[in-house]
């Protein structure tokens, strides 16, 4: 998908209106639209990238303490006792806006989410 085309491409110039819990020079962070729990927030590059391997390491490990900065905000606001982050990278891991973005998914004990298990 091109860039143009992108939604998370979108939201981060403003051409959708959509609410950012937190934001910086290079990502920005807003609730998921289909949450697996409450407070389930994705944390996107401004700039367009496919998968973790398109980014460049420095801002690699911008998005790594922007994640740990959401992550805190999730657990001091009581969304959570803690917290997964996921990336799916590509169509066959889930990833389903071809644009880099990390799920942190804020969780409670006995919540009953299940991540990469075999049934």
């Amino acid at each position: 998908m091109k860039s143009e085309n992108c939604v998370f491409c979108k939201i981060a110039k403003g051409e959708i209106k959509q609410e950012k819990i937190m934001e910086s020079n290079n990502f920005f962070a807003t609730f998921d639209i289909h949450p697996n729990a409450k407070g389930h927030t994705l944390v996107i590059s401004k700039k367009h990238f496919v998968t973790l391997l398109d980014i460049p390491n420095k801002l690699g490990n911008e998005m790594l303490e922007f994640s740990k900065k959401v992550a805190s905000y999730l657990m001091d606001n009581k969304y959570g006792d803690g917290f997964n982050l996921i990336m799916n990278n590509l169509a066959v891991a889930g990833q389903m806006v071809m644009h880099a973005h990390i799920h942190v998914v804020p969780r409670k004990e006995d919540d009953g989410l299940r991540f990469l298990t075999k049934v």
